[in-house]
């Protein structure tokens, strides 16, 4: 079961290479998905007035913005640019997703939007601790700001976590928690510890994630996780 800040989108080849079907936790938990059929069991929108804001500060800062706003029936969801740059062409090349041009200020005026999957800042990394100050100022509690790449900052509404989609999907799949396990190695990852019953991270991951971690396993570069699995079922 994949529980991922990716989208929808750029997580199928994964699921789809492994077999795996079911509920799963995409966009950090803002939504949770079974897949292939793309049915959505539940989403948590993030206000509009953040997305404004965020606008706002990409434009006084140079740097850009992007936002994930909620897919239509059995569909993914939609990605929305400015205007092509290094970063997102970065962006599309890591994830596999085309993304849409628009104004962004008048994508979110539209009457019918109920709110925004995800909103993402790429920028140097210097500058995310300052991006991150003035979004909390602002919002406080009612966003959630977590940093999935050094470069990456991704927004999304307050009640969003990997562990609150991780207990929806497990709700839907009848688990409990000593029938999980739980592997990360990125900050996004904490919440999703709680929740399950054991817990492990690659010798690679941050060293708050390897201490908060029950387990660590052997680093991404030498398939850590590959032999963990092997030894251990």
């Amino acid at each position: 079961m994949l529980c991922t800040g990716r989208a929808i989108e750029s997580s199928s080849r994964y699921y789809n290479a492994i077999g795996a079907q079911g509920p799963m936790v995409f966009f950090n938990g803002a939504v949770v998905v079974d897949v292939p059929g793309l049915r959505h069991i539940s989403s948590n929108l993030m206000s509009l007035d953040v997305v404004n804001f965020g606008i706002d500060v990409a434009h006084s800062m140079g740097i850009h913005f992007q936002v994930f706003l909620p897919a239509e029936k059995n569909n993914w969801e939609t990605l929305l640019i400015e205007k092509q740059c290094p970063e997102s062409q970065m962006y599309q090349k890591h994830t596999g997703i085309m993304p849409k041009m628009a104004n962004l200020k008048e994508a979110i005026a539209n009457p019918n939007l109920k709110g925004c999957v995800k909103a993402m800042f790429i920028c140097q990394e210097s500058l995310v601790g300052e991006i991150r100050q003035k979004m909390h100022d602002r919002f406080g509690s009612k966003i959630y700001m977590v940093r999935t790449f050094p470069t990456f900052l991704e927004i999304m509404d307050g009640g969003v976590s990997k562990g609150e989609g991780l207990k929806t999907a497990m709700e839907c799949r009848g688990l409990k928690p000593h029938e999980i396990i739980a592997f990360g190695d990125e900050e996004n990852d904490l919440p999703m510890f709680k929740i399950a019953g054991f817990s492990a991270a690659p010798s690679s991951a941050k060293e708050n994630i390897r201490q908060t971690a029950d387990f660590v396993f052997g680093s991404n570069a030498e398939e850590g996780l590959a032999a963990f699995l092997e030894e251990w079922f």
